[in-house]
């Protein structure tokens, strides 16, 4: 399941009273230059890098009507000896993370890598992203 970090220290930037609107610009702030890495596991646990997506500049954006940030990153695979397992997207204080598969109805995922993710190394991935900013501040409050 996904599961989100730095929301205390990204609202701790917050002056005044915190709003849906409010927190929904502290987040595109933050998410200015995200990425997103996408790891593998050895057969003794260790974590592979096999991609670090970057984020697509204007692709950022907030959906007023359904109070949701939406975005697209986009890289590289790096390596693609390992099966996808986990990501994390990072901005500079905010972040989610959690499982990942390219198969569909993996029990257990809570994203499923667009089509883009080949598994072969060299090969552009794009992978789209959305924020739920309206769930995200009924959760703070």
């Amino acid at each position: 399941m996904r599961q989100e970090q730095g929301l205390d220290k990204l609202v701790q930037q917050s002056k005044g009273i915190l709003s849906v609107k409010v927190l929904a610009r502290l987040l595109l702030d933050d998410l200015a230059n995200c990425r997103c890495i996408i790891y593998g596991k050895t057969v003794d646990e260790q974590a592979v890098l096999l991609a670090e997506l970057r984020l697509i500049k204007e692709s950022l954006t907030y959906e007023m009507f359904d109070q949701r940030i939406d975005f697209v990153v986009s890289g590289d695979i790096l390596n693609d000896q390992y099966f996808p397992l986990t990501y994390q997207v990072k901005g500079d204080l905010y972040g989610f993370y959690g499982r990942c598969s390219t198969i569909p109805k993996v029990c257990g995922v809570d994203l499923y890598l667009s089509k883009t993710y080949t598994e072969v190394a060299g090969d552009k991935v794009r992978q789209h992203f959305s924020i739920q900013v309206k769930k995200i501040f009924k959760n703070l409050s």
